[in-house]
């Protein structure tokens, strides 16, 4: 017998950009490890979403029919037809073509419910109200970027307008895109969790952080620093981070440049260096918050 502990206390948003070849799902949850759980999507096939009293069997199963070519629809109504639990179901899905379906079973616990947009749907259960998913939505429809972009200001903005009635525990954020992985070598373009955080989804978003910096390659050509404009500041942070052990001068000499040289490539960012006597605007920024200076 399923036990009501089991509930999957959830808000979520799946969604897909169809110019850029992305289909997401960002989620939050007042339960251990949601990301293990809920989010599932594989490149040019669709994303899905399964919570409440989750059949997390829909994930894979549902993405097989996508892949056989099934709408967002006939897939949530294959899914749902033999379910005896199906009013203790809420599922989101977005298909290949970006059409959305979603359910919210009547048994679901209040507040539980979800709003459509054009290739997203916003869902959630046992949240402080509508306004939940109703500030998902917007944040994801105003928000400039990439899916990535818009799925984790969705997901902050649920946070911000009561989330979860319960709590927070965990998050997730889930983004496919073809070659998209490391290397090329998978469609997981972004696969972060954060599994038991006090803050889940500033965490979830902190850790992005890192990852985009680390292995995304989107930088804006204009978002460029001179080094020898920064080189005070960069002096003190590298020297309070231990990598430069010189004075601080304000003048771009060889061992500062050494030492941003050895904070790059212990950090992995290696593939954000430059030798034109710049640095991005992106990876300056992170130096200076890690080291804490403004």
């Amino acid at each position: 017998m399923i036990s009501r502990r089991l509930e999957l206390t959830t808000f979520s948003i799946v969604a897909a950009d169809l110019e850029k070849g992305d289909w997401g799902v960002a989620v939050a949850s007042k339960f251990i490890a949601v990301g293990a759980l809920v989010p599932w999507a594989r490149a040019k096939v669709g994303a899905i979403a399964t919570q409440a009293w989750a059949n997390i069997l829909f994930g894979p199963e549902g993405l097989r029919l996508l892949e056989q070519g099934l709408s967002a629809k006939d897939v949530l109504d294959r899914l749902l037809m033999n379910d005896d639990m199906r009013e203790h179901r809420q599922v989101g899905i977005v298909d290949w073509k970006g059409e959305v379906a979603a359910w919210t079973g009547s048994q679901c616990f209040s507040w539980a419910g979800h709003v459509i947009g054009e290739h997203y749907v916003a869902l959630g259960n046992i949240l402080k109200g509508p306004e939940v998913v109703e500030a998902m939505a917007r944040a994801f429809e105003i928000t400039k970027g990439e899916l990535v972009d818009k799925l984790l200001a969705a997901l902050e903005a649920g946070d911000n307008a009561g989330g979860d009635r319960r709590g927070k525990q965990s998050a997730a954020i889930l983004v496919v895109r073809e070659k998209g992985g490391y290397g090329g070598y998978t469609d997981r373009y972004v696969d972060l969790r954060v599994d038991d955080h006090r803050e889940p989804v500033r965490e979830l978003k902190r850790i992005f952080r890192i990852w985009d910096l680390t292995l995304l390659t989107r930088e804006d050509p204009n978002d460029i620093v001179r080094l020898e404009d920064v080189a005070e500041k960069i002096q003190l942070a590298l020297r309070k981070l231990g990598y430069y052990k010189g004075e601080v001068t304000g003048k771009l000499n060889e061992e500062t440049l050494k030492a941003l040289e050895e904070w790059m490539l212990i950090n992995n960012f290696e593939n954000k260096m430059r030798k034109d006597g710049y640095i991005w605007g992106s990876i300056y920024r992170y130096l200076l918050d890690l080291a804490e200076i403004h």
